[in-house]
């Protein structure tokens, strides 16, 4: 499903925002944990906005997941108040855990401990050139 342009406008426009929210009005809230806003997809109707968050810092990322998604009304309430005059409907979000980071570790990692041979040494089939 492609997004057309008032989506990706909508979503570029929340991402900042909740960036904002996140860095300097909840940052307390989350014990100095470091959330970052990776993505957001926004429903074709603009009701719906699901978030990639990614932490740093945190042991327990699931238990932060729930924490944010327990303050929701707080962070709606704090993005209505940034957007009030930009939104006509303030979206529902829903928050995700974006681990393609670590994925990308995960996958670093399998290919930096492969044991690859060299290459062997010139051999003369290397060299020919064959033609018709």
């Amino acid at each position: 499903m492609t997004e057309n342009k008032r989506q990706k406008q909508v979503a570029r426009q929340i991402h900042k925002d909740l960036s904002e929210i996140f860095q300097k009005d909840l940052k307390s809230l989350f014990n100095g944990a470091f959330v970052t806003i990776t993505d957001v997809k926004v429903s074709p109707d603009l009701s719906i906005a699901r978030v990639y968050l990614s932490f740093l810092m945190v042991t327990d990322k699931e238990a932060l997941l729930e924490q944010i998604k327990e303050n929701n009304k707080k962070i709606r309430s704090l993005f209505g108040n940034r957007t009030r005059h930009q939104f006509r409907i303030i979206p529902d979000f829903h928050y995700f855990i974006d681990d393609t980071a670590e994925y990308a570790q995960k996958i670093e990692a399998l290919f930096a401990n492969l044991d690859i041979p060299p290459a062997p040494e010139n051999d003369d089939e290397d060299d020919k050139i064959y033609t018709r």
